[in-house]
């Protein structure tokens, strides 16, 4: 809500119009992670987002209940939502349930309700932990990245699907429409990395990091000609399925 004051930034006291998005100058860096807030202050917003971007977190915005369920339901790539409780349209509490009957993304609660009651709500409704308001955006950082240590999954358990691509990761496979692909090791790592990723441009400079394999030492332009060999093996001459972003790197679409 607005008018609370988050640790570090001072008290916030700026109206908060319901839009779905609030523009943010962030940093040329690579974000590592993708956040939705559901939350509608948008001075807190603006605060917190370029806080996150600078530590590698895209920030983006839904400031009330239904369009933060809209932009959770609507097949957008978020690793984790920071979801107020105090919400116009619909609470949060309410937001978390609906999401949880289709979902098990990471949530972080965020209220200035001192009252234990929302707190043990949220968590037997399945949020993944609590920050009371206000708080520094240090902590929430911090508690972020544990949520997030904590959810991942077990590579060796890991099914992932994206359109019509299938992934077994423990045997290092995949299958475009029940048909198994073909790819090396260093093909597999980076369709897999895209594929996490699926919707987002990955930045061609960072694909192989992203990929977990710093151990090779390649040019950009050898990272091209791999991306055209995934794209054949694939029958993705088009570029449909694996699309180029002309300067920034590659982005996998969901079909």
């Amino acid at each position: 809500m607005s008018g609370l004051a988050l640790q570090g930034f001072g008290a916030l006291t700026v109206p908060s119009p319901a839009v779905a998005s609030v523009p943010v100058s962030f940093s040329a860096r690579v974000m590592d992670l993708n956040v939705l807030i559901v939350d509608d202050d948008e001075r807190l917003y603006e605060l917190l987002a370029q806080y996150l971007a600078e530590n590698g977190v895209l920030a983006k915005r839904a400031a009330t209940g239904p369009l933060g369920l809209k932009a959770i339901e609507s097949g957008d790539s978020y690793d984790a939502v920071l979801l107020d409780v105090m919400l116009p349209g619909l609470d949060g509490l309410s937001v978390l349930k609906r999401v949880r009957e289709k979902s098990q993304i990471p949530v972080i609660m965020l209220t200035a309700k001192g009252d234990e009651t929302d707190r043990v709500v949220g968590l037997e409704l399945g949020a993944d932990d609590y920050l009371a308001k206000p708080f520094s955006p240090r902590e929430l950082l911090a508690r972020l990245r544990a949520v997030l240590r904590r959810t991942q999954v077990d590579p060796n358990k890991e099914q992932l699907a994206v359109g019509s691509l299938a992934f077994d990761v423990a045997a290092r496979s995949v299958q475009r429409d029940g048909r198994a692909i073909e790819l090396t090791g260093l093909e597999f790592d980076l369709l897999l990395a895209l594929a996490r990723r699926a919707g987002r441009v990955v930045p061609r400079a960072n694909l192989l990091e992203l990929a977990g394999r710093n151990d090779v030492n390649v040019s950009d332009r050898t990272v091209d000609v791999h991306v055209s060999h995934i794209r054949k093996k694939l029958a993705d001459d088009d570029a449909l399925l694996l699309k180029t972003v002309r300067g920034v790197g590659y982005v996998l679409t969901r079909e």
